[in-house]
């Protein structure tokens, strides 16, 4: 069988195609689709007119290049920055009306569980009992078990993405203050997970998401290039030094840095801080870096037989209504371009 996410984050849409064998998700194909959706929010944070255009346009091709690589079943989901939007409802009508695929919202507990279970998977049993850390756009994921799924599971309003924007927007670089302000606001949010103590029982703490490997890769971790079986660590003690660096260089100068991309440099600084009091709140000296998370996990409970979250399903491809070449939302894609 052929399953297919789609994936609506907050830059850009991931399509992942894979074939199952046995309980394995085996990746035949790949696609990363611009969206630029948090360019064009509103204040309070409501997608505008020409953010749903564009998501439509990127579900659309994904839609379509899932056909031709042959897919049976599809889950589709939003991520925070259209779950928590004011709008949200109208963002999701515009993309069934358009694709006949009704993007599901997951909260941020189920995101934590399905990531554990891609980490769990991905590192064996002889990781003991994990703690897993996933730092997205939007918030922040933690979980920890000694099980396939975790005991304790939450999400925290820690995202790089909304930290950035919530903190860092009076200059570039911003300014000492300002850095200040935020280390000061995420350690007092830090604190208060750390005075609980399920966190203690963890043997193996891990990292996913692409700010961890990013951050991984900054401090000295093999690149992608060399494969997903390689080793990659995050040290807590590596990253002090490169916090001062991303903290006084402009975003231009953050994408030249090793293994940051241009369309994440605005935010590594937040991801970095973040990264780094997490670390020192729950007393982690490194982290080992899982290339599987959140999609993997999807997949994963869809092969292992779990039932989907609420309001998210499993949506056969033929159920899908694709929009004839030519069709005018493709514009947004091809050229980039949007309206007001």
């Amino acid at each position: 069988m052929r399953l297919g996410v789609v994936d609506v984050g907050a830059n850009t849409l991931n399509l992942l195609v894979t074939d199952s064998c046995g309980v394995a998700p085996l990746p035949v194909y790949a696609r990363k689709l611009r969206t630029g959706v948090s360019a064009r929010l509103k204040p309070g944070g409501a997608v505008s007119r020409a953010g749903r255009q564009r998501v439509v346009a990127a579900v659309t091709q994904a839609v379509k290049e899932g056909r031709r690589a042959g897919v049976d079943e599809v889950f589709a989901y939003a991520t925070a920055v259209i779950r928590d939007a004011p709008n949200r409802d109208q963002v999701l009508k515009d993309v069934e009306s358009a694709t006949g695929l009704r993007l599901g919202v997951l909260t941020g507990v189920e995101e934590a569980r399905l990531t554990f279970l891609a980490a769990r998977r991905w590192l064996g049993w002889r990781a003991g009992s994990m703690l897993i850390a996933d730092i997205g756009g939007g918030s922040v994921e933690l979980a920890v078990g000694p099980d396939r799924l975790p005991d304790e599971a939450l999400s925290l309003p820690l995202g790089a993405r909304e930290l950035t924007r919530g903190f860092l927007r009076d200059g570039d670089p911003p300014s000492e203050h300002a850095v200040r302000v935020l280390r000061r606001h995420v350690r007092e949010q830090v604190d208060q997970v750390a005075a609980r103590s399920w966190w203690r029982s963890a043997d193996t703490a891990v990292g996913t998401s692409k700010t961890f490997q990013q951050l991984a890769r900054l401090t000295g971790a093999a690149p992608l290039r060399r494969g997903p079986f390689v080793t990659r660590l995050l040290r807590r003690r590596d990253l002090r030094p490169w916090i001062d660096r991303l903290a006084g260089a402009p975003v231009r100068r953050r994408a030249r840095f090793p293994g940051v991309s241009m369309h994440r440099a605005s935010q590594i600084l937040a991801g970095s801080i973040v990264a780094y009091e997490l670390m020192g709140g729950l007393g982690i000296d490194y982290l080992q870096i899982c290339p599987w998370a959140l999609r993997e996990g999807i997949l994963l409970s869809r092969l292992e037989g779990d039932t989907p979250p609420l309001g998210v399903r499993w949506t056969p491809w033929e159920m899908l209504a694709v929009p004839p070449d030519g069709w005018p939302g493709s514009a947004f894609l091809d050229r980039g371009r949007s309206t007001a």
